[in-house]
């Protein structure tokens, strides 16, 4: 049985994309158990976020697994397969153990380094084990995974790269300001008490926010979370019923929306009459003001080089967009994918800032060739190279100062994009905050992590491997052990009047005998077995020594319900 994860991210899909594919609770259970029952897939485990949906599961065979766990991910997401592939990835064995440790250290996430991943992968291990979708397999490594994330923050500084999306969303509201003191004696409304919803009113509490008002479908657990916060932040706190949130609205300084609705909680039409109700105007729409002061933005000289393999006409013109690989190629990282990536600005793409100049000024050649080689071989790998375009910048329009903050974490979103259109409002969606992150410095212990991930899944593997030859060794020695057992009783029917002293003298030696003979084999056999490719001597112990392959299964079976045992609940 092989690891094999099929999934998508923010880093392969448009937000429009994830936003479609959003699996709920009831759907991520169904899925686990449609993957279970497939023919490839032993176990699964499903880890789905704001910004991921990943399957996880144990196959047997690679083709049929890879097809098996698209098809399934495109049936409970109701994104059609055609639609869905060009925006999967697939990571197999080792690469695929790789991409968990990276996504449970924060490399992965939109906030580099955010801590909230550990949580959400410790809840897909705990869903899957409630379910019985997760072996030993996957418990092994998601177990490994949380404690690889946990090194990576105790070990390293990764926690000054990022930090949760929540504080990286209200920085992004706050602007230029710090966060206590712009959210200092504001009126905070949060919509939804699940985990997000709930770290968001803590961080909320603890930046001195006046008041915040908890808005939930179950109004018990609003009330709960109101409870908390009064009582372990000192907040001023109290809950109210979502029917109340459109009078909330209009009182609200600062929303935080993150429900599991399917639809909108909050329409373009109900922030505009909230903001109207504060200001006493019409929240206009901001993006439809034209006039003279518009300048001019200059176009982009992206894709002009002769021979660019990037096709690059549709964007001609326009203030700034990304190209990069298709991102449903097995093992191609997101650094592999940022390395190709062309960013536009002010007229200039990297493409020419990176281009090597002469004495005279001039680009080299050789440096053209080496910069159109590596964007023509990304290309090549992936297939095709589609384009995501940034918003364009809006210039000379001026806005007046927000009067409403929205920061909406859901996926699928909760607050209707149209928002980002009215004056007098600033909203911050994942789509904004993954445009933001992607401008975000990198730190230094990136690296480290880096470093730290490689380490841990060479080990994993190696661990991987020995545990596959142990019930093989197993069964080797009980079957040592038979023959001994039986030797003895043919030499006591041989020698009838042979003494208790010398018969158990005699027993001991030929044991001691066996073992000598099987103890460097099976510790040298254990420690191929460990190495890279070393997955073939399992089946070489088992010709050589004739041993029984169902006592070799009900070892592997009775080894595996020790480890289920002994797995902490």
């Amino acid at each position: 049985m092989s690891l094999l994860v099929v999934g998508l991210s923010h880093r392969s899909a448009p937000v429009s994309v994830l936003e479609r594919a959003a699996l709920n609770a009831d759907a991520q259970v169904k899925l686990l158990q449609d993957t279970v029952a497939a023919d490839p897939a032993t176990e699964a485990a499903v880890l789905a976020t704001c910004n991921r949906i990943e399957l996880y599961a144990d196959v047997d065979k690679f083709h049929a697994g890879v097809a098996e766990l698209s098809t399934l991910l495109a049936q409970h997401s109701g994104v059609g397969l055609e639609e869905l592939t060009p925006y999967l990835y697939v990571h197999y064995e080792d690469r695929a153990v790789h991409h968990l440790f990276s996504v449970a250290c924060g490399l992965d996430s939109m906030v580099v380094g955010e801590g909230q991943i550990l949580g959400q992968i410790k809840d897909a291990l705990a869903r899957a084990q409630d379910l019985h979708t997760a072996g030993r397999l996957l418990n092994d490594l998601f177990q490994q995974a949380l404690r690889v994330g946990k090194r990576a923050h105790s070990e390293t500084g990764i926690d000054r790269a990022g930090q949760s999306l929540v504080t990286f969303g209200l920085e992004q509201l706050a602007a230029s300001t710090d966060v206590p003191g712009w959210a200092r004696g504001r009126t905070a409304l949060v919509i939804g008490a699940g985990s997000m919803s709930s770290l968001a009113a803590a961080t909320l509490a603890r930046a001195g926010v006046g008041e915040i008002v908890v808005a939930n479908r179950t109004f018990e657990r609003a009330e709960r979370l109101a409870e908390i916060l009064a009582d372990a932040e000192g907040a001023t706190a109290r809950a109210v019923r979502m029917d109340a949130v459109a009078a909330e609205l209009t009182r609200a300084d600062v929303v935080v929306s993150c429900t599991g609705a399917t639809g909108l909680v909050l329409t373009a039409d109900a922030v505009a009459e909230a903001v109207a109700g504060r200001t006493g105007e019409p929240a206009a729409d901001a993006e439809a003001t034209t006039g003279p002061g518009v300048a001019e933005l200059p176009p982009t000289s992206a894709g002009t080089e002769e021979n660019c393999p990037l096709d690059l006409a549709s964007v001609q013109g326009t203030p700034g967009f990304s190209v990069h690989g298709e991102a449903a190629v097995a093992g191609m990282d997101a650094a592999t994918l940022e390395q190709h990536a062309a960013w536009v600005g002010e007229g200039t793409s990297l493409l020419e800032q990176g281009r090597e100049h002469d004495a005279g000024g001039r680009f080299t050649p050789e440096a053209d060739a080496g910069l159109i080689t590596a964007l023509a071989e990304a290309a090549a790998t992936a297939g095709r190279v589609p384009e995501y375009r940034r918003p364009e910048p809006v210039a000379g329009i001026p806005r007046p100062a927000p009067a409403v903050f929205l920061l909406d974490l859901a996926m699928p979103r909760d607050i209707d994009a149209a928002v980002h259109r009215l004056a007098g409002v600033r909203l911050v969606d994942i789509e904004s905050l993954a445009e933001a992150s992607a401008d975000a410095p990198m730190a230094s212990d990136v690296d480290q992590v880096r470093r730290i991930v490689s380490d841990e899944v060479a080990a994993f593997g190696a661990a991987q491997r020995a545990a596959h030859i142990t019930p093989t060794v197993v069964a080797l020695r009980t079957m040592a052990a038979d023959v001994v057992a039986a030797e003895i009783a043919r030499l006591d029917g041989r020698l009838p009047g042979l003494d208790d002293r010398l018969r158990g003298e005699i027993r001991q030696t030929v044991h001691r005998v066996v073992d000598k003979l099987l103890h460097a084999p099976t510790v040298r056999v254990k420690q191929l077995a460990a190495e890279p490719g070393g997955t073939g001597y399992a089946d070489a112990l088992r010709t050589l020594f004739d041993l029984d392959p169902e006592t070799v299964a009900a070892v592997s079976r009775a080894v595996d319900n020790t480890d289920e045992k002994d797995r902490p609940a």
